[in-house]
């Protein structure tokens, strides 16, 4: 009686360690460049790229994310849905969506975004520039062009009258 019960467990095991696996690797597209890989060039594309060697260059991955790893160091300049830095940039950064900067990593550069994270700890040297109020006011407001305008005026005159 022990055999099939061991057999058993084993095959219960081996079912769960399976499906976790599948969960993960399905869903996320992403391409690796490694701790003793050196790129130079520009790299483009439409899947996730995770970079935890070196990096010179351009990256343009617009519909994508870029994760600088630990171990990554990157002298380029970034354009990208996303782009989470646990490593090192020296760079620009044009971020459609969100710029996430860990306690570990660092950014040389200007930084243009809809959104952005800097943890404790983190180094930032560059401009940001915070796109997401005149990018959504601009797509908004495109067909009516006096409208913009009009609304505006008021705005900038109660901020004077209430300086």
């Amino acid at each position: 009686m022990l055999q099939p019960s061991d057999s058993q467990k084993s095959q219960s095991s081996s079912n769960q360690s399976f499906a976790p696996a599948r969960a993960v690797a399905v869903p996320v597209e992403q391409a690796t460049i490694g701790r003793s890989l050196v790129v130079k060039g520009e790299i483009s594309g439409s899947e996730s790229l995770y970079i935890d060697g070196k990096v010179e260059g351009t990256v343009t991955l617009t519909d994508s994310r870029v994760t600088i790893g630990r171990n990554g160091s990157v002298a380029a300049n970034i354009s990208a849905r996303e782009v989470v830095i646990l490593g090192k940039v020296h760079g620009n950064i044009q971020v459609t969506d969100r710029l996430d900067i860990r306690s570990e990593g660092s950014l040389t550069g200007d930084v243009i975004t809809q959104r952005i994270s800097v943890e404790d700890g983190a180094i930032l040297k560059g401009s940001v520039q915070v796109r997401a109020a005149e990018q959504k006011h601009a797509q908004g407001q495109a067909k009516p062009a006096s409208a913009p305008a009009v609304t505006e005026q008021p705005k900038a005159a109660a901020a004077v009258a209430g300086v």
